[in-house]
């Protein structure tokens, strides 16, 4: 059973009574009559061949309170755009497909880049951004959830845990983010949050002085969750990254435009499995130390535009700190799995860490010699002020995709 500790940060909303699911979407059911709810399904072509997205449209069928599902199709050629289009049938709810890499979404992409405003890569980033936008451009909910597709242990009731603080009309929130243990097989998961996030923001903390964005990242159990909800509002006025530090990223763009006391984190699961990226040590390019590079990024630009100066030296010794503080916290993990039955190696824990002190120092020299790099994403509000009549045209393309398939 979950505790009931607030940190003073940001609202905590936890799972204490384990409340019956039934329960929740009965008052899902009375919010969303003048509260309407999306939800968006970023998903790779590939996951369609896994048991975990089969699982998922299986439960979401069971979901009566939702009134649009979007789904954001990528690397798909037209023939497994169809069969996309028939698997996500049986969903009975308001619901399209986006076939990111389809002709008129090409189009419409090759029409942003031409004003500067297309995303720079493929990856989740730029395939939640434009599901987002369709969201928008639809004009008919009130809030929007996300969560990934490759959820091994998903229930319904991930989802209505998600939603139901920023839809409950009692509650101030418009955001809320989930969180939950991992539990891999018997094994202590969640390394990257574990080994990189909670040492690196207690190192920058040491480092760099105490402030309140710090605090702010610290305060989340779980910041690297996919699962968050926000009021549609908020989703017209963020700039999300378009690589691995898309969590992050949003979590920055929320604090920077609202305050703490609407931002809430929600226990949504016992447990929570995917599938699991590869640590990738010999490529920095793939896996989790891409993720590593990239998150890390993520957090010196805002630190920077906070007004923090870094140096080759201030990385220097913000790795060295980092890696003390982990290898720390590698004996509270060890000793807390044991204590649960669960195993954890600790020759793997401090591989990874000294991986990923490694590539903290990548990410600040990359940081130091590209200065004027700008992952993120313009917000919807840029694009309508470039491209007045932008998402109605993207809305017709998303419609004419659709229905030129049976």
């Amino acid at each position: 059973m979950s505790d009931f500790f607030q940190n003073g940060n940001v609202s905590t909303l936890h799972n204490l009574t384990r409340r019956s699911v039934e329960d929740l979407e009965s008052e899902l059911i009375s919010f969303a009559d003048s509260r309407p709810i999306g939800l968006v399904l970023p998903s790779l072509f590939s996951e369609l061949k896994r048991p975990a997205l089969e699982n998922i449209v299986t439960e979401l069928t069971k979901v009566p309170y939702l009134s649009r599902i979007v789904i954001g199709l990528d690397r798909a050629d037209a023939d497994q755009f169809a069969y996309a289009k028939e698997y996500f049938s049986r969903l009975p709810q308001n619901h399209v497909v986006i076939w990111h890499d389809g002709p008129r979404m090409q189009a419409l992409d090759a029409e942003l880049a031409e004003l500067g405003l297309a995303p720079p890569e493929l990856g989740k980033g730029r395939n939640v951004w434009y599901c987002f936008g369709y969201m928008l451009a639809a004009r008919d909910v009130f809030a929007i959830g996300l969560h990934d597709c490759d959820i091994l242990t998903y229930e319904r009731s991930l989802l209505a845990r998600l939603l139901y603080p920023v839809v409950n009309p009692v509650f101030p929130y418009v955001f809320s983010k989930g969180y939950y243990p991992r539990i891999d097989g018997g094994k202590l998961g969640g390394r990257v949050t574990r080994l990189l996030i909670t040492p690196l923001l207690a190192a920058l903390r040491k480092v760099c002085g105490d402030n309140s964005y710090l605090r702010f990242l610290d305060s989340f159990r779980y910041p690297l969750a996919g699962e968050f909800a926000m009021r549609s509002h908020v989703v017209a006025d963020i700039r999300i990254p378009s690589d691995w530090g898309l969590e992050i990223g949003v979590l920055s763009e929320v604090r920077r435009n609202y305050s703490n006391r609407v931002i809430a984190q929600v226990d949504i699961a016992d447990n929570y499995d995917h599938k699991h990226q590869e640590v990738s040590a010999d490529d920095a390019s793939r896996g989790l130390s891409r993720m590593s590079v990239d998150i890390s990024k993520a957090i010196f630009r805002k630190l920077a535009t906070d007004g923090e100066i870094f140096s080759s030296e201030k990385f220097r010794t913000v790795k060295a700190t980092y890696f003390r503080e982990a290898l720390d916290r590698i004996d509270s993990y060890y000793n807390d799995a044991l204590m649960n039955g669960l195993t954890l190696d600790r020759h793997a824990e401090e591989a990874a860490v000294e991986l990923f002190a490694k590539n903290i120092m990548v990410a600040g020299e990359t940081y130091l010699t590209n200065p004027m790099e700008t992952p993120f994403l313009p917000s919807w509000n840029r694009v309508n002020a470039a491209s007045p009549d932008f998402l109605v045209r993207y809305a017709e393309a998303v419609r004419m995709d659709n229905e030129s398939v049976s």
